[in-house]
């Protein structure tokens, strides 16, 4: 069973690239998804129901639609990569940088969800003392709804990222699949699985992503119970 644990340096560039592109997407993630929970969660708008829908479409669409959708968007011929590339020479088409991006746009609506549930959750109440007290509504945000909200913000972030870890539609797609570059766990398994004695290496990465991922769902759980312990206590 040794070999299970004999990685090869491409394999361990898998797995590298993953958790790379799986948190910076997960961080990358946050500030918009706590502002769209928010939103979502308070805002009284027209279109409510259409942003709404928006953001939860990757969970719909089938992920090679959400890749060709970034790819004409964001793709060195697309209008926003077109000029992130010319003006700050940011470039996402067949770089891992894009890879980000997909896992990040797969993700978010996870992410979003559960911040939202949480903030849902907030008693108005306590918000509304605070704000008798002479606190901005910035204020109040920072010292009373996120701590409130922390163990729904936790969860979605680890729910995102591990979304990220399992990404390969989208990914595929977008940035294609190259070794050391865009190459990610789900990717080089696929890669195994057309290659012939390529059994070993997708059975060593299956069982890397499967530990990598129950282990972000079971942290997600400890975290926010401890967090909520904690705010019990005080």
């Amino acid at each position: 069973m040794t070999w299970l644990l004999d990685l090869t340096p491409d394999e361990w560039n898998a797995v590298r690239l993953s958790i790379k592109v799986a948190t910076v997407a997960m961080l990358a993630s946050l500030p918009p998804g706590i502002a769209i929970a928010l939103l979502l969660a308070r805002g009284q708008f027209w279109g409510k129901t259409l942003l709404n829908g928006v953001v939860h479409l990757p969970l719909i669409l089938p992920p090679v639609v959400t890749g060709y959708l970034l790819l004409l968007t964001f793709g060195k011929r697309g209008p926003a990569g077109a000029f992130l590339a010319e003006h700050f020479g940011i470039v996402f088409s067949f770089r891992w940088t894009g890879a980000a991006l997909a896992c990040g746009v797969m993700g978010f609506p996870l992410m979003v969800r559960a911040i939202r549930l949480s903030i849902e959750a907030v008693d108005r109440k306590m918000e509304a003392a605070a704000g008798t007290l002479g606190a901005n509504p910035l204020w109040v945000f920072a010292t009373i709804t996120l701590p409130l909200i922390l163990p729904g913000l936790i969860a979605g972030a680890i729910l995102a990222f591990a979304k990220a870890m399992g990404e390969f539609g989208a990914t595929i797609t977008f940035v294609s699949n190259i070794p050391n570059e865009t190459q990610t766990l789900p990717s080089a398994i696929y890669t195994f699985t057309q290659v012939p004695g390529g059994d070993e290496g997708a059975l060593r990465l299956t069982l890397i992503s499967v530990v990598i991922s129950m282990a972000a769902l079971v942290a997600s759980e400890v975290l926010a119970r401890r967090v909520g312990r904690r705010m019990d206590i005080e």
